[in-house]
């Protein structure tokens, strides 16, 4: 009679395969108020003024509206910091050669009007919204430009303020008087109609100039005439 064969080794070796580990889930970046006012610049981009609440918001962020309060007081804090975010302006190194007051002026405001453009809302927001350090930061480079150029102290307040004034209408006009060109062409049209009321636009034909970066920097160049020390 044979003799039994010892069970062990009759046991043949399983080989298995890798063990294959679980994929983590993505997790959100942790919440910080640099991510909390990138987003919101990104919703009203997207959305405008009317479409940023804390909830869609919050959303956006994939956390809890409460959570938010960890870092934003309100909502009007949100607007505050996401306007001056956008306004932040590094001016250009002076070299050592003679400044040109103008041009930096013209820089300064051309970026200006540029970066709202970028974000429209901004435009709408920053006439009543409370001045962060960056745009704090433009007012006092523009009023110390101005006052290097010889622009009184007396007048420096007027200059600040019309400039400001300029740049914030050229911005929202060019933002919401946005018709295609073949609205432009039939509002001329029915204003050659009306010759003898509005003679002046119908012979320049105001409503068919397109130029908004050029009439904004020949515009800007009538108010630095102005400004020039005699």
């Amino acid at each position: 009679m044979a003799a039994k064969r010892s069970g062990t080794g009759s046991k043949r070796t399983r080989r298995t395969g890798p063990r294959l580990q679980p994929v983590p889930e993505p997790r959100e970046p942790p919440l910080s108020l640099d991510r909390i006012v990138a987003t919101a610049v990104e919703l009203l981009d997207a959305q405008g003024v009317d479409g940023l609440t804390m909830r869609r918001l919050a959303d956006r962020l994939g956390a809890g509206v409460m959570s938010l309060y960890w870092h934003v007081g309100s909502k009007e804090d949100v607007f505050d910091l996401a306007l001056d975010s956008v306004l932040g302006y590094r001016a250009p190194s002076q070299s050592g050669e003679a400044q040109d007051w103008r041009g930096d002026v013209v820089q300064m405001l051309e970026d200006w009007r540029a970066s709202m453009l970028r974000h429209p809302w901004s435009a709408l927001l920053l006439p009543r919204r409370a001045l962060g350090p960056n745009i704090l930061g433009r007012l006092e480079l523009l009023g110390r430009t101005l006052s290097g150029a010889g622009v009184p102290d007396a007048d420096l307040n007027v200059a600040i303020w019309s400039l400001w004034n300029y740049v914030m209408g050229a911005t929202i006009s060019r933002a919401s008087f946005d018709l295609s060109d073949d609205d432009r062409a039939a509002a001329q049209q029915r204003l050659a109609g009306l010759g003898e009321l509005y003679p002046t636009i119908g012979r320049t034909r105001l409503l068919l100039d397109n130029d908004w970066d050029g009439a904004f920097r020949k515009g800007l160049d009538f108010l630095l005439d102005g400004l020039a020390p005699a």
